[in-house]
């Protein structure tokens, strides 16, 4: 390219919040530049969230074969062909990679650089041969997501943790995968460090000091570094730190002409995120409304069998920042609907004020991705915990646990002896 392109709006990446920004404001109308060296759609279509969930869809098919039993089926041991699998989920990237092409872009009227932009590992996924021993180095959720689906689909694998597996995640929640994980044959090291790796032959060895664990493959999942290497971020007058690039509450840079979104704007680093963040930047940019980023409102799950789903604070958080916080549980154990899919484990946790103001809530079981949502709409809209116990939930259904635990966060006062007292005298007017 060496003709200056006079456009609107230019977005460098074709991520998730990248490919939104650009076709929105292609589709009002804007002249829009989109540069991206790699490939379209960014890390959630090609080595993220959309082949993970594919993989954990194939795991979990094989591990209902297993399970089979508990309903009065035969249970059998699946045959495996990991290369089959590997076609599988290289086919759902390619039923959704139409959406995010070049030529549906060029369609809408942006022009598209497949370029490097500044201004002046070979993935899992690739791998077709079931490993015999995975190491995963990292147990938040992409390591505990990915432990789970090699195991089941009969891989061994070790899990290499600094802290506590999933200790972002309130402990509570976080024990009930952990347990499963452990009960499915994943190994799982704690407190331990991963001080060298070294390549032996065709194996791979991780040394934690005074012991030393081998396997045949090595996944490093301890998180994502922003891209900002090599753009001549300085040039364009751009502050950044490792963390990332430096934005204000509505996402606009130390040059108030350029904005930042997803990764590597520094916050929380999902698809979804990604995608608020395009909204609020097209409300910024092309509406030219005040719009703010409220990224902390966000949800977040770890899509292992049990998911565990939070938004909002946890209790550890609410506790640090509130002096009167309740809790609230419902036991999937307790609701009809997870007894007749012989999966009852986990719990509903509600977080609020004294007042019933929900700070947070945290649901790990089957589908608590999904289970999660009102509650989100509720913290966002700033409702409290009464909005549940007057909802009619529809029965028999998972979602009835939610509203199990809004009750039970007043079940101390209605069962309490003052309103028995109260009772028995309006029983007078009977």
């Amino acid at each position: 390219m060496t003709q200056p392109i006079r456009a609107d709006l230019c977005i460098i990446g074709a991520g998730s919040g990248g490919l939104s920004v650009a076709a929105g404001a292609a589709m009002l109308g804007r002249k829009v530049v989109l540069i991206e060296k790699g490939e379209m759609g960014g890390d959630c279509l090609n080595t993220g969230c959309v082949p993970s969930k594919a993989l954990i869809a194939a795991a979990a098919q094989a591990q209902a074969m297993r399970e089979a039993g508990k309903f009065g089926l035969g249970a059998v041991e699946p045959q495996v062909d990991f290369s089959a699998v590997m076609d599988h989920v290289h086919g759902v990237i390619g039923a959704i990679a139409p959406l995010d092409s070049q030529e549906r872009f060029e369609g809408l009227g942006v022009t598209v650089l497949r370029e490097h932009a500044d201004f002046t590992n070979e993935t899992i996924f690739s791998n077709r041969t079931r490993p015999d021993h995975l190491i995963i180095i990292g147990g938040g959720p992409i390591g505990a997501e990915m432990a789970q689906a090699h195991r089941r689909l009969g891989a061994n694998v070790t899990v290499i943790e600094g802290g506590k597996m999933l200790n972002r995640e309130d402990p509570e929640l976080a024990d009930v995968v952990r347990q499963r994980l452990l009960n499915e044959g994943v190994v799982i090291v704690e407190d331990a460090r991963a001080e060298k790796v070294a390549k032996s032959g065709a194996d791979v060895s991780v040394s934690l000091g005074a012991r030393t664990i081998s396997g045949a493959h090595l996944l490093v999942a301890v998180g994502r570094k922003p891209t900002v290497d090599g753009m001549n971020l300085e040039a364009a007058g751009v502050e950044y730190s490792p963390k990332g690039i430096k934005t204000d509450a509505r996402l606009r840079t130390s040059n108030k002409r350029i904005y930042a979104m997803g990764d590597v704007a520094g916050g929380r680093q999902f698809t979804h995120v990604a995608g608020y963040h395009a909204s609020v930047l097209v409300r910024n940019i092309l509406f030219k409304m005040p719009a703010k980023n409220n990224e902390h409102l966000s949800p977040r799950v770890t899509y292992c069998d049990p998911e565990l789903a939070q938004v909002g604070l946890t209790e550890a958080e609410a506790r640090e920042r509130h002096d009167d916080v309740k809790i609230a549980r419902w036991p999937f154990s307790q609701n009809d609907r997870a007894e007749a899919e012989r999966d009852t484990e986990g719990f509903v946790k509600i977080v609020t004020d004294k007042k019933g103001a929900i700070l947070g809530a945290g649901i790990v079981g089957s589908g608590a991705g999904d289970l999660l949502q009102p509650w989100t709409l509720a913290i966002t809209s700033k409702l409290k915990i009464r909005a549940f116990t007057d909802i009619i939930a529809p029965y028999p259904t998972r979602g009835e646990a939610s509203k199990r635990a809004a009750g039970d966060w007043y079940s101390g006062a209605l069962f309490s002896a003052r309103t028995r007292r109260l009772i028995s005298l309006l029983s007078i007017f009977d």
